[in-house]
């Protein structure tokens, strides 16, 4: 009795050619320096783009938060708000008031100066309005151009 192919393990294994792609070479490994490099591009993009943005939407040396809004009536609408600026500096803000159903019935642009050595501002400001407002925003302050 002779054996047949089937029975005695070859070494390595045999695929039908072009079936399973090409197989790669024993011991042979892929280098990491391509990986690598467009992994440190992609971080710096990423760090360009952020501090971009944080320059643009997130300087904290503009801050305002609103204390409250009163006085409603169908015309107007007193806003009381609190600006961080730098020391003695200024900021220009935006201000909004809405109606119940979310309508804008109001915009104004404000400018606030703080005191020499000073860095917090708490303004109050009447808004005149096209109609019954609701409440009363600080969009966003920036400095003055």
């Amino acid at each position: 009795m002779s054996e047949t192919h089937t029975t005695v393990a070859p070494e390595a294994p045999v695929f039908p050619a072009g079936r399973y792609g090409r197989r790669r070479e024993p011991g042979r490994r892929r280098s990491k320096v391509p990986a690598i490099a467009a992994l440190v591009v992609l971080l710096a993009a990423l760090s360009v783009i952020s501090v971009r943005l944080y320059r643009q939407y997130g300087d904290p040396n503009y801050d305002a938060q609103v204390i409250t809004y009163t006085d409603i009536t169908d015309k107007q609408l007193r806003l009381d708000f609190r600006v961080t600026v730098p020391s003695g500096g200024s900021a220009v803000c935006l201000l909004r008031a809405r109606d119940r159903a979310g309508n804008e019935v109001a915009r104004e642009q404000t400018t606030v100066t703080a005191a020499p050595g000073q860095r917090h501002v708490t303004v109050q400001h009447r808004m005149t309005t096209t109609g019954r407002a609701f409440i009363g925003e600080v969009l966003r302050c920036r400095p003055p151009a």
